[in-house]
């Protein structure tokens, strides 16, 4: 188990510390709001743009190779619409999933995880997003150990509580998120509440929680979750007020598809905070 009672003080004083500091700027689907998302070109540009980390989505396919698209189909970004866990590698390689973003990006692939780990420089991240189940785990290690990333480099998102738990059990040396919305229940409050939450987190032992960057989450939901030694990331945020706020609330991380915006928005603000 990750989480031991005796290591919650450090966690704690941990927290108070990155809670002062810029949170990590992410890049949705790479820099999504100006390329097709999870391609080759997006992650690239997220790089030029100075964000972080990429987050990317991974499916499996029939032939067991793991592919970054965020859909179970193809049907948004592609002329053909191919399921992704009954079509093999082959079949979708010959997709073109970029004219839909413009001529510009005519011609582009649908990348395989090896491909998108190789733009990951030194000292960079990835949110491996898993959009299926823990059939997908064996292939994407096999992946991650064939590549030159370092364990502190990679983090695993994903909706999925079992798939986490799975991960935890075989790859404990890799930080985990548990992805979940936010929403308002029937008597107006936070859903999930911070107890249901954390209930959740201890039983998969995750390293952390990713939530919607929900208007009705508050510095006591945040800093409940934090001080009981998870990390806390939002997704996603493009707009200046929205980052600014949850950096003041102490996120660990943003994830946006306007990773330069967001960064120069943050720096911009932190000036005059400081003049």
């Amino acid at each position: 188990m990750k989480h031991k009672s005796y290591i919650y003080p450090l966690l704690i004083i941990t927290s108070l510390i990155e809670a002062s500091a810029n949170p990590i700027i992410v890049a949705h689907r790479g820099a999504s709001d100006l390329a097709p998302e999870n391609t080759i070109p997006a992650f690239e540009l997220a790089w030029g743009q100075g964000a972080d980390a990429i987050e990317g989505d991974f499916h499996l396919t029939a032939d067991g190779e793991v592919v970054c698209v965020h859909d179970r189909d193809t049907k948004r970004v592609a002329k053909s619409s191919l399921t992704i866990k009954k079509s093999t590698l082959k079949e979708l390689l010959q997709l073109d999933v970029g004219s839909w973003r413009g001529d510009k990006w005519s011609g582009t692939r649908i990348p395989t995880a090896s491909q998108v780990f190789a733009t990951i420089p030194d000292g960079k991240m990835i949110y491996i997003e898993i959009k299926c189940g823990p059939e997908i785990i064996p292939k994407l290690f096999d992946e991650l150990r064939q590549s030159d990333l370092k364990n502190k480099q990679v983090v695993i998102i994903t909706f999925n509580a079992q798939v986490i738990a799975d991960i935890e059990s075989k790859h404990p040396q890799v930080k985990t998120m548990w992805l979940s919305g936010i929403k308002k229940s029937e008597n107006g409050s936070v859903e999930p509440t911070t107890e249901a939450a954390l209930s959740t987190l201890r039983r998969i032992n995750a390293d952390g929680i990713s939530t919607k960057a929900h208007e009705m989450l508050d510095e006591k939901y945040i800093s409940t979750i934090r001080k009981a030694g998870f990390e806390y990331h939002v997704w996603t945020i493009d707009d200046s007020s929205t980052a600014r706020r949850f950096t003041d609330m102490g996120v660990l991380s943003i994830t946006t598809n306007k990773p330069q915006y967001i960064r120069e928005q943050l720096a911009q603000q932190a000036e005059l905070q400081n003049d």
